[in-house]
């Protein structure tokens, strides 16, 4: 096999064919991929066939956490050359809308994201990508860690919303891989409290490892008494609550923990409609903020690895070849581990 690429054929059926190896079109890069993390997004269009309104019609390759080496350089792309390590930010906006033009690209209403229905993923031996997106990775740097800017964006994105600073206390509510590298980044970023809930254990050792002050295992579905918990455990409320889990009673734990004034951020996607305290929320002025993947992100977070204020080496705790992908997924899809690599090149 030439490319050997991983592809939903349909939901819950995924192959490994060999694809033509695309070549760089003008402004773009072709990458011999290098490591691409598996998301749980993969895995719901996996299981489900769909994320909300995304919804795979057609066969999808997956993949979007991900890292190559460029191996060639389309035309007018000067920022690349052939044999550079990069980090590939897995979404390309159109550059000319509002939002675009306005530093919000995230929110493009053009954007074509890697693995989200009808786009491609780069789960693949070769891939092209826009020059512009692809981040090229200093020496002290792995394509492994390359690959980890991805999720770690979305921490640096849900700090920035919620305004993580020196001295604040935080509260992450889940402690899977997402919440985990928002812990991360709420440390880097100077915060002197974290506490991360989540209902299992094991994920409650790893963040103590990795810089949690305070865990707490959830083992009550009520809002209301898990948050008094939480300010008995911190000794006050924590001022900004970063919600990752999705899950209905989490953030209606996340508004009632937050301290008045504070600011609740919702990361997690779960049921698409949601009961909340809004009125508990609306009287005590805590601000409720969405985010949507990340925005100018990525040379931050390559900073944070790079210069060893976040070490995300020990999320990294399963490493399969490409051939061996399906097997990638079942692993995810068992509940094993948290980050999961799957290496690309030959």
């Amino acid at each position: 096999m030439a490319n050997p690429t991983v592809i939903l054929k349909k939901q819950g059926e995924i192959a490994i064919e060999d694809c033509p190896i695309p070549e760089p079109k003008p402004g773009e890069v072709q990458l011999c991929m290098q490591d691409v993390g598996i998301c749980g997004s993969d895995v719901h269009y996996w299981q489900h066939g769909r994320i909300g309104d995304f919804v795979v019609n057609a066969p999808m390759v997956l993949g979007h956490e991900a890292s190559g080496v460029v191996s060639k350089v389309g035309e007018g792309v000067s920022n690349l050359k052939v044999g550079d390590r990069v980090a590939i930010e897995p979404g390309v906006s159109c550059r000319a809308c509002k939002s675009c033009k306005s530093g919000r690209y995230n929110l493009c209403p053009d954007m074509r994201f890697c693995a989200t229905p009808p786009i491609h993923g780069n789960l693949a031996r070769f891939y092209t990508h826009a020059a512009d997106f692809c981040f090229k990775l200093p020496d002290n740097m792995s394509t492994e860690e390359g690959a980890f800017l991805e999720p770690l964006s979305v921490g640096v994105h849900a700090c920035r919303r919620g305004g993580v600073t020196l001295g604040s206390r935080v509260l992450v509510c889940g402690a899977g891989p997402i919440g985990l590298v928002n812990l991360m980044t709420a440390k880097a970023n100077g915060a002197s409290e974290v506490c991360i809930t989540d209902i299992d254990e094991k994920r409650l050792e790893l963040a103590k490892k990795i810089g949690a002050d305070y865990t707490i295992l959830v083992k009550s579905r009520d809002g209301q008494e898990v948050a008094k918990q939480i300010e008995q455990v911190m000794g006050q409320k924590p001022e900004i609550t970063i919600e990752c889990s999705g899950a209905p009673p989490s953030i209606q734990t996340a508004i009632y923990a937050t301290e008045s004034g504070g600011c609740v951020v919702l990361v997690g996607l779960g049921p698409a409609d949601v009961t909340l305290p809004i009125v508990n929320a609306s009287v005590r002025e805590v601000d409720i903020r969405g985010i949507f993947r990340y925005v100018n992100c990525y040379p931050t977070a390559m900073a944070m690895i790079s210069s060893g204020k976040v070490n995300v080496k020990p999320l990294i705790t399963h490493r399969f070849k490409l051939q061996d992908s399906v097997k990638a997924f079942e692993t995810v899809a068992r509940g094993e581990g948290i980050k999961i690599m799957i290496h690309c090149a030959e």
